[in-house]
């Protein structure tokens, strides 16, 4: 066993000791008795901690607190990802051990190795990178996604990772049903999006690694005065991915970058055109150079990625009502669900 001070504040889903004792017998040297944990990101997506010991720092993921359905936040399922890609050109933390022992600390985890680099998610994050950066960045990011969308996965041992056919049309069901599970008020037009949606399910653009969730804030970068400057050093949240089509990755990107940048909500905006950074037609440009794709029915894929952002928001903002999520600005997050849903429907018109 190790020997272990436990920590005087306790880090809230992270049993230390029992975990140092489990790392020591499946990683023995990785960190020692001296390991103190820091909560660094949490929330409804996994929880995120940095283990430290002063001279190795490792990180722990595990789901979030009380989450009972396992298929939303499977530890095995990210940790073979980031082991799968640990050769390609696409770059992940490196994977260094998986627990699926429950009785450890409350729930599955795994630790992966720790990346120096920084995280572009606001107005804040972006003011040292001028134009030019900004757009190299931009680049960076596409290059990445169409790096990952070209892997065989049969090759990185990933085959039966997921069920490529009627991904799409599956996803709209999945999404439609988390819809329900949020209703707390009467959305004028959302039935009507999901419904043209599903009736309009393109044939798949093809079967690819898809990340399910990829933006500028799920990457870690260099910044700009770092030898690798604006290149991306981490892909991050791999909890969505699976095998489908990887236009579902590019129109929800896309959605983000020029949709849910320009929201009249403060809370829900999110970094892209609006902030300075190149238009989604030319982030789509690039895309579609390094993959030689028709993308003839994107704006399909981009409605559907702003229908899934409108469900988000809607299930926030029913957990508002009911005294569930805590934050500033979230009184106001229902507003951006009509807005939403009214982008949505004239995106679809387009497709």
């Amino acid at each position: 066993m190790v020997n272990v001070e436990p920590p005087s504040v306790p880090v809230p889903g992270l049993d230390l000791p029992a975990v140092l004792d489990w790392a020591a017998r499946e990683v023995p040297g990785l960190l020692s008795g001296s390991t103190t944990p820091e909560l660094i990101a949490g929330g409804r997506s996994n929880l995120t901690y940095l283990l430290t010991d002063g001279d190795t720092r490792v990180i722990l993921r595990r789901p979030p607190l009380g989450h009972v359905l396992a298929t939303a936040h499977d530890m095995s399922r990210e940790h073979r990802m980031i082991a799968a890609l640990a050769d390609t050109s696409v770059p992940v933390p490196r994977a260094l051990a998986l627990c699926d022992d429950e009785s450890v600390t409350g729930a599955p985890f795994y630790l992966m190795s720790w990346v120096d680099g920084r995280i572009v998610r606001t107005a804040e994050d972006a003011a040292d990178l001028d134009t030019e950066a900004r757009a190299r960045l931009s680049r960076a990011m596409i290059d990445v996604l169409a790096d990952l969308h070209a892997i065989d996965p049969d090759a990185v041992g990933l085959a039966g990772f997921g069920r490529p056919e009627g991904f799409m049309a599956r996803q709209v069901r999945r999404w439609g049903k988390q819809l329900e599970s949020s209703r707390s008020r009467d959305v004028e037009g959302i039935d009507r999006l999901r419904d043209s949606l599903a009736a309009s399910v393109p044939e798949s653009s093809g079967a690819a690694i898809v990340h399910g969730d990829y933006r500028l804030d799920n990457l870690l970068v260099a910044g700009p005065a770092e030898p690798d400057a604006l290149q991306v050093r981490a892909v991050l949240d791999w909890e969505m991915a699976t095998l489908g089509d990887p236009l579902a990755d590019l129109g929800l990107l896309i959605a983000y970058w020029d949709t849910l940048s320009r929201i009249p909500n403060e809370v829900a905006r999110s970094m892209g055109e609006q902030a300075g950074f190149p238009s989604g037609a030319t982030l789509a440009g690039w895309y579609a150079e390094r993959q030689g794709a028709d993308l003839g029915l994107l704006p399909w894929y981009e409605a559907f990625g702003i229908f899934k952002l409108a469900v988000i928001i809607e299930g926030i903002h029913y957990r508002y009502t009911l005294g569930q999520t805590v934050g500033e600005g979230y009184e106001r997050i229902g507003e951006a669900t009509p807005w939403l849903v009214g982008a949505g429907l004239e995106r679809l018109e387009q497709a």
